[in-house]
Parts: structure tokens; C-alpha cells; sequence
């Protein structure tokens, strides 16, 4: 296959296969290594890029021919690579309108676009939806690399167990869309008809007691989902409820904070990993026992940058990140503003995975803006900071807090069965009320709200709901 001289930088032959094995290769080799295909196969998506998207190749004009350093490109977004939908693409089947048409049809959920692609949307929950198209060196890239974490994940005893319990997988996902997860994954039933029995898909939409007992019936080896969803899920088990006993639990789409990680771990007896991505650019960064998400540099390019756009160093965290995806090519996705803050770990991690690790702090779209108590400016309260004291609170199954005016918050909440409802609340209200003070905005109302926690179209959990325009003033 001469993996070690062609590094899988071209198109051709590449499968899930031999993204598995390259990858393979370079990790043994480590970190130099890895770095070395980075920049060849962003050299590459660049210049093809440039010959193949009426986008880029304007935005690129007078930049170097040969492009090895990321950040001598300029940047993109959503907004961005939406409103220039048909030039952004690469391949002139690929239009706005056609796309449009084939997303307002949910028969054609996990259906190839053009005869070639995958569709995906998101559900834009931070303002404009999202609409990418995903090429089969995306699919098998994602499928390769699902194999080198399975590897670092799993002992060969834990790979025989699942085998053994059948390996089936059962992915609670919102369905109703074409959502990446539940696109992805009919797709592989209707191309792969010999996997339907052992691939689950399962609604997150699905009433609590109905999908318990689905995933009864099921019984899978591999229980993935969000982590809003693993967590009223990791509670079902606890009850006795929910009686399944998988291998290992995925966690992704959402943060997964290190309590609820060992909670997971002890209600299922499962391995308990957390895979950070997104639907632009697939897997990004895996976890490892330590809690912390090592980044997959082969194929991904993770940027923690302040407003303006510059590198924080490690141990900062960033205002946002920036993501290139060196798989995908039908739609490239290039320094492009995801809008996560993170944090990159400064010194080695306890794991011994040379691979840089990072947290990510939520949303910059999450941050809550408050008037100041003197009436003079704002004051900035990160998600993290508030979430924190709704985790670390015991009885709480899963939580949102929205912020219904410019000093104004309510709190909804799904406590646990067990717990006792208004104690729980009265908790987590002081905690809030207290953090609040410390941070100077004692004048900020904290309200418990009537309804429990909403999902979002896309079946997630939004943590913090800012008020949808701008910020407060006073």
C-alpha cells in the first residue's frame, strides 16, 4: 500500500482502512510525525481549495502558493460559508437551492446528495442554521479514526466482551432532521444492510420511560449519545430501571463534567470516553481517562484564539477556536470560528498521551452579559462559572439556565426521582445567588422556572439560554 511514503495526503485508495492504518503508523511514530502530515495535507486542501472554490480562491488571492502555517489564512464562519454557499462548494453539483430542496424532504434523510454526499444541518441555535455537505474521504476518515480510539479505549479483553454481547451499538440521537448523527447512521443502514440489526437508533425526542424500555429490548455493547441524554440515562440505571450493560459509553455533542464521568462509570460498569467534534468537522478530540480531550492533529487543526483572532497560550482560556478540517474537500471547512472556548492543558497530561489536551468551557455564544450594579458598563459571566454550581449541587439530573431580561435569570431543572425537588432547587438557587454576588451583581433576580429544561430542535440541552439580542445595557 506504501502507507509510509504516501502518508494518505491524495485522494486516491483512501478508505476507512487505510485512514485506520496510517493513523496507526503515525501515532506509533508520535508527535513529529504527526505534525509532518498535518502540514502536508493542509498544503493540499488549500491548493485544492484554490482551484476548485470560486470562495477561496478569492479569499486566498495574494497569499503565498505553498501554504504550511494555518494562521497566514484568513478566517471563516458560518454566516461566512453560508451566504457564499455555491462558491464556497467545490464541485458544481452542489447548490444552495438543490441542497435546500433535498433538506426539506425527511425521506431523503441519509440519502447521497448528487449521487455522492452526505447532507448535514444544524440546528442554529446561536442564530444562522447550517447546511454542510460531507464527502466520503470525511466518512472515511471519521470511520478510521473511530477504530484508533477504540483501540486506545478498550483492552483486547473489553474488545472480546463486546464482541460477545454482540456489538451492538445504540445511538440516542434527534431524529426528525437531517441531523449528522441520525443522517450518518441511516445512511449506513440503507448501505450497509448486514449492520441494521446491530445498529440502534434511538430518539432522543423519545418520552423518558418509552426509551428505557427500548434500550431494554436492545441491549447494546456501546451506548452513545449526548451527554444530556447519558446522564437522565446513567439515573434510569441507577433506579434499576434501565438494564443494560454496555462496554463503553460515548459521550459527545455536549460537556460532560468529571462527576458525572465517574457517576456514568459506576452506573453502567462501563468504560466512559467523551469524543469532542462537530458536524463541520467531525471528531476532533477523544478522551482519555484523566478526564482531559487529546487532539487528533493527523486530520484536524484546533486554533484557541482571543477576539481578535491571535493564539492564547496554554493554560488561557480562549474567546473562541478555530477548526480546519483536512478531510472534507466538496465543502471545505478552513480556520473556521466554531465558537467553543477552550483551554489547553500547559503541562504533560497524567495519561501519558503526548497528544495536546484540552477542556472545553462552553460557548462564546453562552457567556451571560449583565448590567453593572453602579449602572456603568457590564459585567461578563462565563458558562463554566455557573455551571459548575448547578453540577457540584447533589440530586440534580440535568438543568438550564436562561436569562429571561438584562438582570433577570430562571432556573429550569429536572431533579433527580430520588431527591428531594425543593430542596434541590433551594440549593441550587443560593449557589447561583451567591456566585453572583461574589462577582459584584448581587442585583440579579434568580428565579426557579415552572417548566423543566427544553431541548433544542436538534435534541441537545442548551446550559445557558442568553437573551437572544444584544447585550443588556442598564
Amino acid at each position: 500500500m506504501k502507507l509510509r511514503r504516501r502518508a494518505l495526503t491524495g485522494d486516491r485508495g483512501i478508505s476507512a482502512a487505510r485512514v485506520w492504518w496510517d493513523a496507526f503508523q503515525a501515532h506509533r511514530k508520535g508527535p513529529d510525525e504527526i505534525r509532518r502530515r498535518q502540514k502536508a495535507r493542509l498544503t493540499e486542501l488549500v491548493a485544492y481549495a484554490r482551484t476548485h472554490s470560486v470562495y477561496y480562491r478569492e479569499l486566498y488571492r495574494g497569499l503565498p502558493e505553498h501554504i504550511v502555517d494555518v494562521t497566514l489564512l484568513p478566517v471563516t464562519n458560518k454566516n461566512e460559508l453560508m451566504a457564499h454557499f455555491d462558491d464556497v462548494a467545490t464541485d458544481p453539483a452542489v447548490t444552495l437551492a438543490g441542497v435546500q430542496e433535498f433538506v426539506a424532504d425527511p425521506v431523503r434523510i441519509g440519502r447521497r446528495f448528487a449521487g455522492k454526499y452526505l447532507v448535514a444541518t444544524t440546528a442554529g441555535t446561536t442564530g444562522t442554521r447550517g447546511i454542510f455537505v460531507l464527502d466520503d474521504r470525511y466518512w472515511a476518515v471519521t470511520s478510521g479514526l473511530m477504530g484508533i480510539l477504540t483501540a486506545k479505549w478498550l483492552s483486547w479483553r473489553d474488545i472480546v466482551r463486546m464482541i460477545r454481547r454482540g456489538a451492538r451499538f445504540a445511538g440516542v440521537v434527534a431524529t426528525g432532521g437531517h441531523f449528522l448523527s441520525v443522517a450518518a447512521s441511516t445512511r449506513e443502514k440503507q448501505e450497509k444492510p448486514r449492520r441494521h440489526r446491530k445498529l440502534g437508533v434511538f430518539s432522543v425526542h423519545t418520552p423518558l420511560p418509552r426509551l428505557v424500555a427500548q434500550l431494554n429490548s436492545f441491549g447494546p455493547a456501546l451506548l452513545g449519545g449526548y451527554a444530556s441524554a447519558l446522564r437522565l440515562l446513567a439515573t434510569e440505571q441507577q433506579a434499576g430501571r434501565l438494564r443494560v450493560h454496555p462496554v463503553l459509553v460515548l459521550s459527545t455533542a455536549e460537556g460532560l463534567p468529571p462527576d458525572e464521568r465517574d457517576r456514568l462509570e459506576e452506573a453502567f460498569g462501563a468504560v466512559v470516553r467523551e469524543v469532542y467534534g462537530c458536524t463541520e468537522a467531525g471528531y476532533s478530540a477523544y478522551g482519555c481517562g484523566q478526564g482531559w480531550l487529546h487532539l487528533l492533529q493527523d486530520w484536524v487543526i484546533v486554533e484557541p484564539v482571543d477576539a481578535d483572532y491571535r493564539p492564547v497560550p496554554p493554560g488561557t482560556v480562549s474567546h473562541t477556536a478555530l477548526i480546519t478540517n483536512l478531510a472534507n474537500r466538496v465543502q471545505p471547512i478552513i480556520r473556521y470560528d466554531v465558537g467553543d472556548r477552550v483551554l489547553v492543558r500547559p503541562d504533560p497530561c497524567p495519561c501519558r498521551d503526548p497528544a495536546p489536551a484540552i477542556r472545553v468551557q462552553g460557548r462564546a455564544s453562552d457567556v451571560l452579559t449583565f448590567p453593572a450594579a453602579d449602572g456603568h458598563g457590564v459585567v461578563k459571566v462565563p458558562p463554566l462559572a455557573l455551571a459548575t454550581v448547578v453540577d457540584r449541587t447533589p440530586g440534580v439530573a440535568l438543568f438550564q439556565i436562561v436569562q429571561t431580561a438584562p438582570a433577570s435569570l430562571s432556573v429550569r431543572l429536572r431533579p433527580d426521582p430520588a431527591a428531594d425537588g425543593e430542596r434541590v432547587r433551594g440549593t441550587v438557587r443560593e449557589g447561583i445567588t451567591a456566585l453572583l454576588a461574589d462577582l459584584g451583581l448581587a442585583h440579579v433576580t434568580v428565579e426557579d422556572a415552572p417548566e423543566p429544561p427544553e431541548q433544542t430542535t436538534g435534541g441537545k440541552y442548551r446550559t445557558l439560554v442568553p437573551l437572544p439580542a444584544g447585550p443588556p445595557s442598564s
